[in-house]
C-alpha cells in the first residue's frame, strides 16, 4: 500500500512538475510572438542558408564532443577505459530527453552512460550533477564577460540583469565555499547540515544528505593537477565553440549586414540569453526565444521578426543537434 501511495505521489508530482513547465513555455512564447509580423516571420526563416546550418551544426557537434571528453577526465578513475564516443551518445542522448521533460536529460545520460561504462548509475549521476556545478559556474562568468565586451552598458538595457548577477555572484561565491567545505571536511560538515536541517525537516535532510553524497561522490572522482587543468581545457573549447555556433547563427538567415553583430555580439547574445534556457521549459522553449529576441532587439536594433527568427532557427538546430 505504502509503495502504491508513493509511486502514486511521484507520478502526480512529476506530471504537475511537467505541467507547470508547459505552461512556462505557453507564456513565453505568447511574449515572444507577440506583436510580431508571422508572415515577414516564416519568409525570413525560409531564406535560412543551408550551408550555414551545417556550420551550426559542426559547431554545436564539437562543443558536446568537448563536453564528453570532460565528462570522461571527470570520473576517469572509476574508469579511464569508456569510450568516448559512447559518453557522446550518452550526452547527445541526454538533450533529447531534456527537450520532452526539463532536466530529465541529466539522469537518462547518467543511465546511458552507467549501462556503457559499467559503473553504478549512482556514481554516473554524482559526475552530471558536477558538470552541471561546472557549467553554472561557467554561465555565470560568460554573463560578467559579456558586461564587459559589449560596448554600450548591457544594464542599462536590461536592469533585472544586474540584480540577477549580484544575485549570482553572491551565489557562485557561497556556492565555491560550500564546495570547499564539502570536499574538505566531507564528513563532518556533511553531519553538521544535516542535523541542523533535519530539526526543521527529517524528510528534506535526507534528501539533502543524497545530494551531498552524490556531491562528494563525483567530485571524489577528479584527482590529479593534471585532470583539473583539462577540465578547465575542455570546459573553455565548449564555451568557445557554443560562441562559434552563436555567431554562425547571424549567417543562417543573413544577418551579417547588421551593424555590430560580430563575434563578441555572439558572445553577449548566447550568454544573456542561456538564462532562458534555465528556465525549467521543455528544451528552452519560449523562454530562450523570448530573450534572446529581446537581446537582438533592445542591444543590436534588429526587427523583432529578425530578432525572433534567429531564436527559432538558433533553438531548433541547437535542439536537433
Amino acid at each position: 500500500m505504502t509503495s502504491d501511495n508513493q509511486q502514486k505521489l511521484f507520478n502526480f508530482k512529476d506530471a504537475t512538475a511537467y505541467t507547470v513547465s508547459l505552461i512556462l513555455a505557453g507564456i513565453f512564447l505568447f511574449l515572444a510572438f507577440r506583436g510580431v509580423d508571422f508572415n515577414s516571420l516564416l519568409e525570413i526563416i525560409g531564406s535560412s542558408d543551408l550551408l550555414w546550418i551545417a556550420i551550426f551544426i559542426a559547431f554545436q557537434m564539437t562543443a558536446h564532443y568537448f563536453r564528453a571528453v570532460r565528462w570522461k577526465v571527470i570520473f576517469a578513475s572509476l574508469n579511464p577505459d569508456v569510450s568516448t564516443y559512447k559518453l557522446f551518445v550518452s550526452v547527445i542522448s541526454g538533450y533529447g530527453f531534456n527537450n520532452l521533460i526539463p532536466r530529465f536529460g541529466e539522469v537518462a545520460r547518467a543511465m546511458f552512460a552507467s549501462k556503457f561504462s559499467g559503473i553504478s548509475a549512482s556514481s554516473m549521476v554524482g559526475t552530471v550533477v558536477v558538470e552541471r556545478v561546472l557549467d553554472i559556474i561557467l554561465f555565470a562568468l560568460a554573463v560578467l564577460l559579456a558586461g564587459f565586451i559589449y560596448k554600450g552598458d548591457l544594464y542599462e538595457s536590461f536592469g533585472w540583469l544586474k540584480t540577477t548577477l549580484y544575485i549570482g555572484t553572491a551565489g557562485f561565491v557561497f556556492l565555491i565555499i560550500f564546495l570547499y567545505l564539502l570536499i574538505r571536511f566531507k564528513e563532518k560538515f556533511t553531519s553538521l547540515i544535516i542535523s541542523i536541517v533535519s530539526r526543521f525537516s527529517e524528510g528534506f535532510a535526507h534528501r539533502l544528505g543524497e545530494v551531498f553524497g552524490k556531491l562528494t561522490s563525483g567530485f571524489g572522482t577528479l584527482t590529479g593537477a593534471k585532470n583539473y587543468a583539462l577540465v578547465v581545457f575542455h570546459s573553455i573549447m565548449i564555451m568557445v565553440f557554443y560562441g562559434l555556433s552563436n555567431y554562425a547563427g547571424f549567417y543562417i538567415i543573413d544577418m551579417s549586414s547588421v551593424k555590430g553583430l560580430d563575434l563578441s555580439a555572439a558572445w553577449v547574445v548566447m550568454s544573456v540569453s542561456s538564462i532562458g534556457v534555465m528556465i525549467p521549459t521543455p528544451g528552452g522553449i519560449g523562454s530562450f526565444h523570448t530573450i534572446c529576441k529581446s537581446v537582438l532587439v533592445s542591444l543590436y536594433g534588429v526587427t523583432p521578426e529578425l530578432g525572433l527568427a534567429y531564436a527559432t532557427v538558433r533553438q531548433w538546430f541547437a535542439n536537433c543537434s
